[in-house]
């Protein structure tokens, strides 16, 4: 579906992703959702803003992706009800529960009126995103009885796993039913961990929200980073210097090559093979030092700033990487081919949380995990900005959908991601890194996009007065494949559960803003 095929009055917004913007009532709200999911288009994100100081109400927000891009529709209530869209998205749903304990706007007939974020921290009258609604406050915490679905017959019991777990993990409640170790169902509890980032971000300006966005998920911060100034930048209606953006690209593919080799290394000792996380424990700390001697920070934090980047390369800088993709070019080779050839890894991989294309297309798994699924999305192929433009990106997929496949498209992604950051070293463009932006139009949107390792990070950005952030929602891609980990583990015996998440490798701080 291309956007001249909406018969709706969508305007384009300024910025490298291409997206377009446009207000709909309540009848092209739910028309436009089933002509893109028609269509074969996908729902990114849902989120919902409060107006009321502007005399505009309350907002129902969605984006959603066609084969020309992003187009980001607003929806206006007076009250708090609107139509939902989880009957055409699936994975609408937890984000409309989110939207309800947040903002206290709920759809009509929803699949699920469950809450999903809050717990006991805030009583079930407030909402914190509320412009009126004080973030000081401290509330006493009130017991809370969540109606899980139980399964019941002769033999079945429940296993119930979290929210605090053995290992220095984010906190996350998992209940499976279970008849002997084969599991019947997986019911997930998530927002333990939740910061009130969004309203955090409310009370900064659009400079001191950049160090907030790269903290949002800390495996992602330039992923977060680089969608923030994005965001800014549309906003602003300015674009960056050459340079700093193929150093930016250079930053996340980095960031996409230290959390592949991290997993590779724990999917591997997940299995029995602890030689396998030796190994990649000591390419990716390689990785690690490398960022920290040339870009400052071992995890690329602050890394990138609207405007730009915070730090050049040097020739000798650059020299230093190559050498060191050369070598991580070869290691990797090596261990995959004993990774191909272990029977005891093979046999746990293959088969194991397995999701079909047809119920990964149908859910709306994406990135990594989706294309392990025959999901064939990746935004540096599809919509490519500078410098991936450029750069004719190969993207990974497989059909089978188990630990396997998942494993395999890392492999191919890490050897990938080797082929661009030598493309970018070879073609970094000179001049400067830098460019001080104008200050924002009140009430502008802008909106970034960006692939990071883990899938498509969203931030779209309202601006206030004076250069402040009115409203920021950021959009983690594990929002829509923690509700598939419920159904890869369908028919898995329990001691695989660890296995098949690790091949997810979902975020917690990302979705539990």
């Amino acid at each position: 579906m291309r956007i001249e095929d909406f018969d709706l009055a969508l305007s384009p917004l300024p910025g490298a992703a291409p997206v377009w913007h446009g207000d709909v009532d309540a009848a092209a709200w739910r028309q436009v959702c089933r002509q893109v999911h028609d269509k074969g288009g996908r729902l990114v994100a849902l989120w919902g803003s409060d107006r009321r100081e502007l005399e505009r109400g309350f907002a129902v927000h969605a984006a959603l992706v066609i084969r020309s891009g992003l187009v980001w529709l607003t929806l206006a209530t007076d009250n708090d009800r609107y139509p939902g869209i989880d009957d055409i998205f699936p994975a609408a749903s937890r984000m409309q529960r989110a939207l309800g304990d947040l903002l206290g706007i709920y759809p009509h007939a929803p699949q699920d009126a469950r809450p999903w974020l809050r717990h006991s921290a805030w009583p079930a009258d407030q909402y914190p995103l509320r412009k009126d609604f004080d973030g000081s406050t401290a509330h006493p915490a009130q017991p809370q009885d969540y109606p899980f679905v139980t399964v019941e017959g002769d033999g079945v019991h429940e296993i119930a796993v979290g929210p605090v777990h053995a290992g220095t993990i984010e906190p996350g409640h998992f209940r499976f039913s279970v008849i002997g170790e084969r599991i019947l169902r997986l019911e997930q509890r998530l927002g333990y961990a939740h910061k009130g980032v969004e309203k955090l971000f409310e009370t900064m300006t659009l400079e001191g929200g950049a160090r907030l966005a790269g903290r949002i998920s800390g495996d992602s911060t330039v992923a977060y980073a680089w969608a923030y100034a994005m965001a800014v930048e549309s906003a602003v209606s300015t674009v960056p210097p050459g340079r700093a953006l193929w150093l930016r690209a250079l930053l996340l593919e980095r960031e996409r090559l230290a959390n592949h080799l991290g997993d590779l290394g724990a999917l591997g000792n997940d299995a029995g093979l602890a030689f396998g996380l030796a190994q990649f424990s000591c390419l990716k700390e390689d990785l690690l030092r490398s960022n920290a001697a040339l870009f400052g920070h071992r995890y690329l934090m602050d890394s990138i700033v609207p405007g730009g980047v915070v730090n050049d390369l040097d020739e000798t800088g650059a020299a230093r990487l190559m050498a060191e993709l050369d070598a991580l070019d070869q290691t990797v080779t090596r261990l995959r081919y004993i990774y191909d050839d272990h029977a005891g890894l093979q046999d746990r991989f293959i088969g194991a949380g397995q999701v079909t294309p047809e119920l990964a297309a149908r859910l709306g798994l994406c990135g990594l995990a989706g294309r392990a699924s025959a999901q064939a999305w990746d935004l540096r192929a599809q919509f490519p900005t500078a410098p991936y433009d450029r750069l004719d990106v190969r993207m990974a997929t497989h059909r089978n959908g188990d630990v396997a496949a998942r494993v395999a498209v890392r492999f191919d992604e890490v050897s990938e991601a080797i082929r661009l950051c030598r493309l970018i070293l070879k073609g970094l463009p000179g001049g400067a890194i830098f460019t001080i932006l104008p200050k924002a139009p009140d009430h502008a949107i802008g909106v970034g996009w960006v692939e990071g390792w883990r899938g498509e990070v969203l931030v779209a950005l309202e601006t206030g007065t004076d250069n402040r952030i009115r409203r920021l929602h950021p959009h983690d891609p594990s929002w829509q494949n923690w509700p598939l980990l419920e159904h890869a583990v369908l028919g898995n015996i329990v001691p695989d559960f660890p296995l098949i998440n690790k091949s997810f490798n979902l975020s917690y701080s990302g979705h539990d803003l």
